[in-house]
């Protein structure tokens, strides 16, 4: 065995040749609309996805798809993903806030924990509307909002990832994130006119049918064999 100090201009240049790789899945930048874009700015393929936080078929795909999109495709710098809201309904815009609370470094994460909460925070929705729907009516959005998260118990989700009470309803109550969920909301709808979510667009153009991996996976591999 060579003695340690032979190797060590082999170890060093090794170690600085690791930190020169960029980290893609943890770069997030921040796109003009507001929405949260995860990987390479300059990747060959944009992948847009217009996610509803109560719709299942969006938990079900972003379970299915998170680990081979960012293992096979973002962390190689191939595919950045920009994620979009497409709000529908009051639970839907509380965690598309919460989701955004932290800012961008941690917004996966929370989605991903929203997400595959969504059956007990989901389950609980049409109860806590039959006891609250005519009070929330009648009280200020934001309020109503907050009532709805603690209803649902999509509060001890976020406190579980380290929010606290007081900042959870900072959150619910912040215009510009209202403002850039509502925004997006209102792109989706109105201008792309997408028919339900989950909903894609890979390169600019708008894919049909695309509500699992599969499929999504396919039209970004035919993308990537365009662009080489």
């Amino acid at each position: 065995m060579k003695p340690y100090w032979i190797l060590l201009p082999f170890l060093v240049a090794t170690a600085a040749a690791a930190e020169m790789v960029p980290n893609w899945v943890a770069t997030i930048t921040t796109a003009p609309n507001g929405a949260y874009v995860m990987g390479n700015p300059k990747a060959k393929v944009r992948l847009v996805e217009y996610v509803s936080y109560s719709c299942s078929h969006c938990a079900e795909f972003v379970a299915e798809s998170k680990i081979p999109l960012k293992r096979d495709y973002v962390a190689r710098g191939l595919v950045s993903v920009e994620f979009r809201n497409a709000v529908r309904d009051q639970f839907d815009f509380a965690a598309a806030l919460l989701a955004r609370c932290d800012g961008p470094a941690k917004f996966h994460g929370h989605t991903e924990a929203l997400l595959a909460a969504q059956p007990q925070w989901l389950g609980k929705a049409q109860a806590f509307l039959d006891a609250n729907g005519a009070r929330i009516a009648k009280m200020n959005p934001v309020e109503g909002l907050k009532l709805t998260v603690r209803g649902v118990g999509m509060d001890k989700i976020m406190t579980a990832r380290g929010m606290t009470p007081a900042r959870i309803n900072a959150c619910l109550a912040s215009k510009s994130a209202q403002t850039a969920v509502l925004g997006m909301t209102k792109e989706a709808f109105e201008v792309r006119q997408i028919g339900g979510t989950p909903a894609f667009i890979v390169n600019g153009t708008q894919l049909t049918n695309a509500g699992h991996w599969p499929v999504v996976e396919g039209s970004i591999k035919a993308a990537l064999s365009v662009a080489r």
